[in-house]
């Protein structure tokens, strides 16, 4: 079976979009930082805070959203699909072996994580864990996949 894989070209772009997002992600999270004017944008959505409603018109509206975190989420989100489903210059039978073992690591433990975390953390701060949990699967994919690659590259070179 074929896999489908995006152009390797596209994998510098998803880099390039992926690891100034990942550093300003960061930022905003481990030092809990502001912008002193936090741009908001309003945009059409699904849902919103009436999600349990039963109201159809509560459902479907207008809602303001910061703008600076949801283009870092989206920056983020791209760059790693991009960089994860791009091929690599050779791509080969052995290439789709270190993809499916990387993938099933980051999907192991995203999800050892996030039990432990059902299990350890609760209340709001919870909010934050799964909106965390939407990216380590990527961080541990494309971290593991380079490692194997890096890997394979040495034991490649010394034989």
């Amino acid at each position: 079976m074929k896999p489908l894989l995006l152009p390797n070209q596209l994998k510098k772009i998803g880099f390039i979009l992926l690891l100034p997002s990942f550093v300003a992600g960061l930022i905003f999270i481990v030092f809990e930082y502001k912008l002193p004017m936090d741009p908001t944008i309003n945009v059409f959505g699904f849902f919103g805070d009436a999600i349990l409603s039963s109201k159809l018109e509560q459902q479907f509206r207008a809602s303001s959203v910061d703008l600076i975190q949801n283009l870092i989420g989206i920056c983020f989100l791209i760059g790693g699909i991009l960089v994860m489903f791009s091929k690599e210059k050779q791509e080969d039978e052995f290439i789709n072996q270190l993809r499916l073992n990387a993938l099933q690591w980051s999907v192991f433990i995203n999800y050892s994580l996030l039990l432990f975390c059902f299990l350890l953390v609760h209340g709001l701060a919870f909010l934050n864990v799964m909106v965390y949990n939407m990216f380590t699967i990527i961080v541990i994919y494309i971290l593991r996949f380079q490692y194997l690659l890096y890997n394979h590259s040495i034991v490649k070179n010394e034989q």
